[in-house]
């Protein structure tokens, strides 16, 4: 299941990393351990934020996705399924309005 994952960091905490030089190599050593289908860094609602597309292939993968950042960074996590346009063809969607419209 493709899952869009938030990462928001704290400032604090972040930035401490930022300061020392570890920034940069503790979020590639992550990086490298999630094997993310995509990945994108932005600022959402003023913080650093980690964007991801993960393959989710039961719940019990969370922590494995999760906890490095928890215990790198103090970070903030959040999970949303997602589909494409092959997944929402297949779901039965343009039926929907049929039933119950």
């Amino acid at each position: 299941m493709k899952m869009l994952m938030f990462v928001r960091l704290h400032h604090e905490t972040f930035n401490a990393a930022v300061r020392d030089g570890g920034a940069g190599p503790k979020t590639d050593a992550i990086l490298n351990e999630l094997k993310p289908q995509s990945v994108y860094f932005a600022e959402i609602n003023g913080r650093r934020t980690v964007v991801m597309i993960v393959e989710l292939e039961n719940s019990s993968m969370i922590p494995a996705l999760s906890e490095p950042w928890f215990l790198t960074f103090n970070a903030d996590v959040e999970f949303h399924v997602v589909m494409n346009s092959e997944d929402l063809a297949q779901s039965g969607f343009d039926k929907m309005g049929e039933k119950w419209g």
